[in-house]
């Protein structure tokens, strides 16, 4: 049975959220649901887990909805082209430019509370195309079409692209898993790209289906982490 003051604290806490999505405060409650996500997968309540993700999901479309809708679109190439104060916007960042790189613009952002969507990419492939890599506790990669317009690329390519990459990382979930190694695959796969909607409702059915199933004995056999600081 779950600790109930631990319960009332992530009940508590996923109220505030609601308050927030509902004032249209999505830092704020973004923020909060995964104060809760947290306390909840501390606690082993899959039940909550599972009702927090479609309000985090609502969090991060809105604030990926508000960057796009900005109409700003900003290529990274050296630490001198980011905007002295960041803007809402679409943000590539591409060679001599890594992954984390990327990924550490994207947590200034989220502390500044400025919506942004931000992108990396690698050097191209000898097809033409364009790896993007997303970095955390593990490292997605998908190669997609170069866009039309390579120093403006427009939003339908963000778009496609960051579908693409959290694509990537729902196909490297191994079916025959127990739903408790999914849900360690699927936070480590949003801790890296949180931008994809299917990877929060990817880890909402893991978390239903963990219900009642028995703990897995053994270790983890996590994916093989690429190496977040080279190409």
């Amino acid at each position: 049975m779950h600790d109930a003051r631990a319960g009332a604290r992530i009940d508590e806490t996923m109220e505030r959220a609601s308050e927030a999505l509902a004032a249209t405060g999505y830092f704020e409650a973004e923020s909060l649901c995964l104060r809760a996500l947290d306390m909840a997968h501390r606690a082993g309540d899959l039940e909550r887990m599972a009702r927090i993700c479609l309000p985090l999901q609502e969090a991060r479309r809105q604030k990926r909805l508000m960057a796009i809708d900005s109409g700003r679109v900003f290529v990274i190439a050296r630490p001198e082209d980011v905007p002295r104060r960041l803007e809402a916007g679409r943000y590539l960042v591409q060679p001599p430019m890594i992954g984390a790189d990327a990924r550490a613009l994207r947590e200034v952002a989220d502390r500044q509370r400025v919506p942004v969507l931000v992108l990396c990419r690698e050097p191209a492939t000898k097809a033409g195309q364009w790896p993007i890599v997303a970095v955390g506790p593990q490292t997605i990669r998908a190669k997609v079409p170069p866009p039309a317009d390579a120093f403006a690329p427009d939003a339908a390519w963000f778009e496609s692209a960051a579908e693409a990459l959290g694509d990537a990382a729902i196909g490297r979930l191994k079916p025959d898993d127990p739903p408790h190694w999914r849900i360690e695959d699927l936070l480590e796969f949003l801790d890296a790209h949180p931008d994809h909607e299917k990877l929060h409702q990817r880890l909402e059915e893991a978390c239903r289906s963990a219900i009642g199933a028995p703990e897995p004995s053994g270790r983890r056999r996590r994916n093989v982490i690429d190496d977040p600081f080279g190409f």
